[in-house]
């Protein structure tokens, strides 16, 4: 069995805690690695470090910053096999989904290349008289990244990137199920040219998130995961005066009108409702078509696409459509959920709850579910349920499926698929959802946009990555110059008005 390590001042240290975590490989339920879980007083130590490191490259040229980015945009490339290995083996998604994964935080990290542009200030030339302005963009100090299970690279890349290239001293503390990629990370940006110390990755649970958040050197805290735990750090966080932007749980709902094209419409929910095993906050988890005909048109062409999918290991070949749920834990709660929507009446039209894989049979693999007529007092429809299930909700109305996307308490992703421009117009300005697609299932942003959500999926005031992110990252500060001519003449008490 491998034991995995913490990353401090460019090198792998073994934890000093005693405590450690067990990273099953999720396909065969088995322990493949254990994984040491920090003490405040390792967290601190690794803070107080960074706080030292972080004053040099603080101090280092932009350029030179964005050349060490430039290089880890090639080192990852070419290990990018090797990442999307390790990943699916302690994550369970399949190869080309995790270097999906991997493509898209690396999309960030390229972006990060801009950032001598992005950092750029503001100049004022006699803003009075011999008076000049400016303004600069300078690094917050030491931040902190508290990443999920679910993407093990693109979220770490996500929040790393746009902090280091800034100027700024990284604490990583990635998820413990699968910790092995954020480790294989920090060795290619040493490689790249990161400064030891710049970038720590530190292993832990609950205590060494508190560590961070008590942490009066600590100056900006970056966290995705659930609702109920964004809403913990966010509220200790600036509790204790830091920066903090966190992203929590979604429930993002596609509708689908009458008008769309049917086809086109269920192989979109089939990717975006069952790929990577439903474990993306930008799943779509709730179908909404409008009128009874759309419905069961909808769920004609649904349902022999989902009992084809296959549902297999990484290994598997590329033919495998989605992998296991992450772990033991994640299985029983999916399948709970599934019995409690049978059991407040909602229609199972495709049941996966017997779904077995042999050879296999200890994995955590859960098979594709589908629910119709779901209504919104349901858990299935309230609740997150982050696993392979889809549930369709009947809209009698436009209105009346709008109304359902909006009064949900989440606000991360929605889509609507239609031929109608008009209606995607009024949908777009019209949702209070922060990422919207128009027949497009998955609405996830580019790098050099921002990535957030709304009501309950996001706290904070400025969102992921794209220039949002050297905001958040940098604090601003206003300089007013002057060199008058005849200064020998005295001094002046008050500012003199323009004339």
């Amino acid at each position: 069995m491998e034991n995995l390590s913490h990353w401090i001042d460019g090198a792998r240290v073994a934890g000093t805690s005693g405590r450690f975590a067990d990273v099953f490989n999720p396909a065969t339920g088995e322990v493949q690695a254990r994984v040491p879980l920090a003490s405040k007083e390792e967290m601190d130590d690794a803070i107080a470090r960074a706080a030292t490191a972080q004053v040099k490259w603080g101090a280092t040229n932009p350029q030179k910053r964005a050349r060490v980015m430039m290089a880890a945009v090639g080192l990852i490339n070419r290990d990018m096999d090797k990442l999307a290995e390790k990943l699916s083996s302690e994550h369970g998604k399949t190869f080309v989904d995790a270097k999906g994964d991997i493509q898209r935080g690396l999309e960030v990290i390229e972006f990060c290349i801009g950032a001598p542009h992005l950092l750029k200030g503001e100049f004022t030339d006699s803003a009075g008289p011999g008076i000049d302005m400016y303004s600069m963009r300078q690094p917050l100090g030491v931040v902190a990244g508290i990443t999920p299970f679910n993407f093990p690279a693109m979220i770490p890349l996500w929040k790393m990137g746009p902090a280091l290239a800034c100027g700024n001293a990284m604490i990583l503390k990635p998820s413990e199920r699968d910790p092995s990629v954020p480790l294989m990370l920090a060795e290619i940006f040493k490689e790249a040219g990161l400064p030891d110390g710049v970038l720590q990755v530190i292993n832990g649970d609950k205590d060494a998130v508190d560590a961070i958040l008590d942490n009066e050197t600590v100056q900006a805290v970056g966290f995705v995961g659930s609702t109920p735990i964004a809403q913990y750090i966010y509220s200790r966080g600036c509790a204790a005066g830091k920066r903090v932007q966190c992203f929590g749980g979604a429930k993002n709902h596609m509708i689908i009108m009458p008008d769309a094209d049917m086809d086109q419409a269920a192989d979109a929910l089939i990717g975006a409702g069952y790929g990577a095993a439903g474990e993306r906050c930008m799943a779509i988890s709730v179908a909404v078509p409008v009128g009874e005909g759309t419905a069961d048109a909808l769920r004609e062409r649904l349902v022999p696409k989902i009992e084809a999918l296959k549902v297999g290991p990484w290994t598997g070949g590329d033919d495998v459509d989605y992998g296991p749920v992450v772990t033991a834990a994640a299985k029983a709660n999916i399948l709970r959920l599934v019995e409690t929507g049978i059991a407040q009446g909602a229609e199972l039209v495709v049941d996966g709850r017997n779904f077995s894989l042999q050879g296999y049979e200890e994995g955590f693999f859960v098979g594709p579910h589908l629910f119709d007529r779901v209504t919104t007092d349901m858990d299935i429809y309230t609740q997150e349920i982050f696993g392979p299930v889809l549930t369709m909700v009947r809209a009698e109305s436009y209105e009346d499926a709008l109304g359902m996307a909006m009064d949900h308490e989440y606000g991360n992703g929605t889509a609507i698929f239609t031929r109608d421009g008009d209606a995607a117009r009024d949908f777009a300005s019209r949702i209070n959802i922060g990422m919207v697609g128009i027949n497009v299932p998955i609405p996830v942003p580019l790098a050099y946009h921002t990535f957030g959500g709304w009501k309950k999926s996001g706290f904070g005031d400025l969102n992921q990555h794209g220039p949002d992110s050297f905001k958040f990252y940098t604090r601003t500060k206003t300089v007013t110059s002057r060199w008058p001519s005849g200064i020998k003449e005295g001094a002046a008490f008050n500012f003199k008005a323009m004339e």
